[in-house]
Formats: structure tokens, C-alpha cells, sequence
């Protein structure tokens, strides 16, 4: 960290957080648990019990909200939420609905998609949210084709008939599912209308069927992203999402103390948004500002016009969210100050947030308020509901995971060299949905969730001092000397390195003699950083010398900073395409699908690993600039 020495020295602004307790267990054959010695707290026996309970004693106060086509907010109040999620109820209980007859939704986040997911749990039915990638942008629908006969829902909902009716005719109505639509949709749909659902008058059946549900059952299914593999089904309990709901509030007790106002876009599809951050809202009485941004240069803008309205308590992004977010901050002293005024904590997630976006961050909190902002954040995956970690302190660093939840367990066992993080615990899912070998493989002897994720101790002595991410196990690989490569460090490494125009990194090398490095750049950044228009063809912008200047630096800089032949970087090269959800390039996230792309891009391998005394500079047809240091070693 290079933080200012006036940065460091400001206090952090006052928030009831809990300090980490750890206990450690060591076993004879190396094997460590990590367990919090505060025991979880009692928790709801459903979802939709804290709606009932905000209903009662907060009824006028505003759950959700999101603006209308004129750009006003629409409010829906808890009182308001619950009368219709009994209407909506109903109406599904009416079409035959139930356990095994889910609701899927299409859509992206809306009033209408959190009132019928709502209405579904509280009555035993199954809500599914799917990607609205696999129905947007995929082009031939396989995805959403495999998910539909995977699940088999009674009913599939999609806020817009016009704009998804060519994936509803591709793949829903030939299978004969019902279709249910916000507004008019096209006559061969024959799709019902969203608000005449709301017109359902509810009955004793409503209150019977909430009044039978358990907590270990079915709330909703949420698929995984496929970035290792095809998209599975992971079962989340109304367990899961209760105790894990909980988990979140034991460890940040401001949370319950001040109900939480949140602006959020996040994806209720996975697991971040849909559960963590959805369910922080209701257990808590908070108001969730539905953000209709992306972590995108024009997405943003979105964001930014909300932020200068409604000044967050807690604020959640991944880490390209903050990247885009960052200069807006550092140019705009309204949205500054509306957005620090009463921030008691920012987190992030999903990926490592580069050091010197944290420092900026810090920096800007100083700069407006006098003080540091709390930056937390965690650990976790679809089938963990997903909080299994979690850095809920003031201090540390970027990259720090934090210590385990109370209630869950962490153990840590030694795969391949490095050490995989299992857990076992009330926010653990019991499996995949209709996949018995999957979820066989899931799980070890002793019931813990096997992640495949990878993590050091920060001090093997001291258990409070938290875990670090140490990569995917699955994507690490050995050079031709026998030595590992660790991926995903590599990963962070490389687009530190290349900031601001570099947004992610493929790393190359097995069974090579060195490692390499695929870059895809920041394209807006990198037009900036240029001076080249924006629409520059990706071919142009990665050949521009100032591109390839600043990448030669980074390159150096990697080199400089390695420490041996698995962490030395010894080419780049700029892609010059864009990745394909289609064929598994990239994920519904917009993550990059590492095994994906060298699959599908075997001339990334060749270009950057080519026969002995191949000339510098190798240019190969439909790949980029190969980039050498600026400098070779004797």
C-alpha cells in the first residue's frame, strides 16, 4: 500500500462493527478449522417473515424503489409489498404452482421481479432467476434451452414481451410453459399480463401454504455462472438465506441499529445481489434504491445521477463497479459528498480490488469527510448464500477475505500445494437441483462443501488476522519445469500492473517453459489514455504506441517484481477480440472464462509460445502484438 501518510493517519469514521474472534483447530494431518467463538444467533424460519414483521412495525416505510420511465421514483412501502406479494401469491397458487413446479424469471431487477420472487418463496414455490444474458445476447438460446428442461417451471416471467420474445419462441413456448409478461407482449405468446396477477384476491389458501413451509425448504434456485463448467442449479433453503441474513447482522450490528438505505444494481441472479444484498434490506427494515446502472463507462452514468440523490449507508460493488465509479467521485464534488455523507461502510466482492483503488478510495473519504471509510469484504459462492467470510473490520488491506462467519466452519486441506476452503454450515446449500453426481462430488467425507478456491493464512499463529485469496485450484498449472503457476495472483498482478487500461488478464504457460499473459484492455480508458476516438477498432487501439509503451512498462514492472520463473510474466500480448458468452468465453458476470478463451484461442498460445528463435514482435493472424520487455536478462 502506498497510501499518504495524511490518509493513514485519519481515524476511521465511528461504526459498530465486531472484532474478530477465531478459533483454530489443527489436526494431525495438517488439515486447520476455523470456526467465529460467537455462536449464531436465532434466525427466521422463512424468507418472508421479516416482510411480516416490517409490515407490522414499519408499514409506511419504503422496502424498494425504482424510477419510472419519467425518471421519478417509484415507491413500494412494506405494507404495500406485502398486500401485493399476497395478491401475487395467490394467483400462482391459483396456476398450479408449487415445490416442484417453479416460477423462472427472465428479467433483469425490477419492482415486479422482487413481488413475484417474493410472492413465490412465501408460499413454498421455487423462484428461479436466470441470467438475462442467456436470453438477450446469447444467440442460440443453448443455455437457457438446458436451464428450461433442467428446472421445468410452470411458469416464466419476463418484464418486456417485444424485447425477449425471440428467446421465449426459441425455447419457452415450444415447450409448452406458460408465459407471463409486464404489459402486452405479442399475440403468439399468448402471455398473460403481470398486472392482472395483481388483481387476485387472496384467500385463507395464502396464509395455509406460507403457515407449511420449513426451513430446509426449497426457497430458490440459483445457477452458477459456468465459469468452470456448464451453468448447475444450486438449492438455496429458506435456511440458507435466513441464517446467512444473520450471519451478516451479527458481524456488523450497525446494520440492525439504523435501518440501511442501499443503491444497488447488482444481479438478483447471483448471489451477491439476489441474496446478500436483497436480504441485508429486508431483514433489517432497510430501503434497497433499485440502481439502474452497470459497472459499464455508460452504465455508470446511471448510478452516478442516483448517487447524487440518495446518499447510501452501506454500498456494495464488484471491484470494476468502484474502478468506473472512481473519477466521477474525484471530479464531482456533489456526488462526493452526497455519497460519503453518511457511508458507514463500502464493500466489495466477486474479485480482488486493485491496491490502488483502495487507496483512492481511502483517499477521497479523508479528502470529504475528515476520516477512512470502513472498506470491507468476504468470501463466498452461489452455494453458500453466499457469506462464508468475511472482513468486517476497520484497517487491512486490499484482498483480505476476513474470518468465518458464526455458525460457519472453515476448513482448510491441502490440495496440490496449496490449501482449499471448505465449509459446513447453516448457509451451506444441500446440493445441486436434479443432479445427484454432482452433488455427491461436492461434498467431502465429513459434509463439508468443497469450493475449489484457494487461501493463505495472513499468520498461520494468529487466526484473527484473516485469510487471502490464493486462486482457483482448477485453474492453476505447472510449467515444464514441474513448478505451479498461480492463476489467479498472477491475474491481480498483471491488470495492477497495466492500470487504468487494462481490465483483465489470461494467463498462458502449461507445460511451457515460461509464462505469458493475454490482456484485455479497458477500451474507454484506453482510448483516453491514447487519444484515439471512442469506436477505435480494437486492432488499432492495442497496436497504438502509447498502449504498447505502457504495457512494456507493466511488463517490466512484473518482471522486476517476480521472484521466480512461476510468478515472472515473460511476454503480453493485447487481445483483439472480444469475448463470446456463446462459446464460453466469458461468463454471464462478464468474467473472463480463463480455460474458456485458450480453448477457443489456441493462436494465443502460439503467438506467445513459439518455436525457439522465433523473431520479437511475432504477429499472427487474428491475435494482437506479442510485447517483450524492454530490457532482456542475460
Amino acid at each position: 500500500m502506498n497510501e499518504s501518510a495524511e490518509v493513514l493517519a485519519a481515524p476511521y469514521r465511528p461504526v459498530n462493527l465486531v472484532l474478530p474472534e477465531t478459533e483454530l483447530e489443527r489436526r494431525a494431518d495438517g488439515t486447520v478449522v476455523l470456526r467465529a467463538r460467537t455462536p449464531l444467533g436465532e434466525y427466521p424460519r422463512t424468507t418472508t417473515e421479516r416482510l411480516l414483521y416490517w409490515a407490522e412495525h414499519a408499514p409506511e416505510r419504503t422496502f424498494l424503489a425504482q424510477r419510472d420511465a419519467s425518471g421519478e421514483w417509484q415507491r413500494l412501502s412494506y405494507a404495500q409489498t406485502l398486500e401485493q406479494v399476497r395478491a401475487l401469491s395467490q394467483a400462482l397458487l391459483d396456476r398450479g404452482l408449487n415445490a416442484q413446479k417453479p416460477l423462472m424469471i427472465l428479467s433483469e431487477n425490477s419492482l415486479p421481479h422482487a413481488l413475484l420472487g417474493l410472492a413465490a418463496m412465501h408460499v413454498g414455490i421455487p423462484y428461479v432467476p436466470i441470467s438475462p444474458p442467456y436470453s438477450l445476447v446469447s444467440t442460440d438460446y443453448v443455455r437457457l434451452a438446458g436451464i428450461l428442461d433442467k428446472v421445468e417451471p410452470a411458469l416464466v416471467f419476463a418484464d418486456h414481451g417485444e424485447k425477449f420474445a425471440p428467446a421465449l419462441r426459441a425455447a419457452v413456448v415450444p415447450r409448452g410453459i406458460p408465459v407471463l409478461t409486464l404489459g402486452p407482449a405479442p399475440a403468439d405468446l399468448h402471455a398473460s399480463d403481470f398486472h392482472d396477477l395483481l388483481n387476485t384476491v387472496p384467500t385463507a389458501q395464502v396464509e395455509e401454504a406460507h403457515a407449511a413451509v420449513q426451513p430446509d425448504d426449497l426457497a430458490k434456485i440459483l445457477f452458477t455462472s459456468g465459469s468452470t463448467g456448464s451453468p448447475k442449479g444450486v438449492i438455496n433453503t429458506h435456511r440458507m438465506l435466513c441464517a446467512n441474513a444473520v450471519q451478516n447482522t451479527q458481524v456488523a450490528p450497525f446494520l440492525a441499529e439504523t435501518p440501511p438505505v442501499l443503491v444497488d444494481w447488482l444481479t438478483w441472479h447471483h448471489t451477491f445481489g439476489g441474496n446478500k444484498i436483497f436480504n441485508l434490506a429486508l431483514h433489517n427494515g432497510g430501503t434497497l434504491y433499485l440502481d439502474g446502472g452497470k459497472a459499464t463507462p455508460q452504465g455508470i452514468l446511471d448510478t452516478v445521477r442516483n448517487l447524487r440523490e440518495i446518499s447510501p449507508t452501506v454500498y456494495f460493488n464488484i471491484p470494476k463497479g468502484y474502478i468506473e465509479l472512481l473519477p466521477h467521485l474525484q471530479q464531482d464534488a456533489g456526488l462526493r459528498h452526497s455519497f460519503f455523507r453518511d457511508l458507514k461502510m463500502m464493500f466489495y466482492a466477486a474479485a480482488s480490488l486493485p491496491p490502488h483503488i483502495w487507496e483512492a478510495l481511502e483517499a477521497l473519504s479523508v479528502q470529504e469527510t475528515g476520516q477512512r471509510t470502513v472498506i470491507a469484504s468476504g468470501l463466498g459462492s452461489t452455494e453458500t448464500a453466499p457469506a462464508t467470510l468475511m472482513k468486517h473490520w476497520a484497517g487491512g488491506q486490499a484482498g483480505l477475505l476476513g474470518v468465518p462467519m458464526p455458525g460457519t466452519e472453515v476448513k482448510l486441506v491441502e490440495q496440490g500445494g496449496k490449501l482449499e476452503a471448505r465449509y459446513r454450515g447453516p448457509n451451506i446449500m444441500p446440493g445441486y437441483w436434479r443432479e445427484p453426481e454432482a452433488t455427491a462430488n461436492a461434498f467431502d467425507e465429513e459434509g463439508f462443501y468443497k469450493t475449489g478456491d484457494a487461501v493463505k493464512m495472513v499468520d498461520p499463529d494468529h487466526a484473527d488476522a484473516g485469510l487471502v485469496f490464493d486462486g482457483r485450484i482448477a485453474e492453476d498449472f505447472k510449467l515444464d519445469t514441474g513448478t505451479f503457476v498461480n492463476v489467479g495472483k498472477l491475474r491481480a498482478a498483471v491488470t495492477d500492473a497495466g492500470a487504468p487500461i487494462v481490465q483483465d488478464a489470461v494467463i498462458t504457460g502449461e507445460n511451457q517453459p515460461y509464462v505469458a499473459a493475454v490482456v484485455f484492455l479497458n477500451e474507454v480508458a484506453a482510448q483516453d489514455f491514447s487519444g484515439l476516438p471512442a469506436g477505435t477498432d480494437l486492432g488499432e487501439l492495442a497496436a497504438h504506441p502509447k498502449v504498447v509503451a505502457h504495457l512494456r512498462s507493466a511488463l517490466d514492472t512484473l518482471r522486476a517484481n517476480a521472484t521466480g520463473s512461476a510468478s515472472r510474466v515473460e511476454r503480453l500480448m493485447v487481445a483483439t477480440f472480444r469475448p463470446s458468452l456463446d462459446r464460453g468465453e466469458m461468463t454471464d458476470k462478464g468474467s473472463l472464462n480463463q480455460r474458456g478463451i485458450l480453448r477457443g484461442h489456441p493462436e494465443l498460445v502460439a503467438a506467445l509460445h513459439p518455436p525457439l528463435n522465433s523473431p520479437p514482435n511475432l504477429k499472427l493472424p487474428n491475435t494482437g502484438l506479442v510485447i517483450f520487455p524492454t530490457v532482456k536478462e542475460q
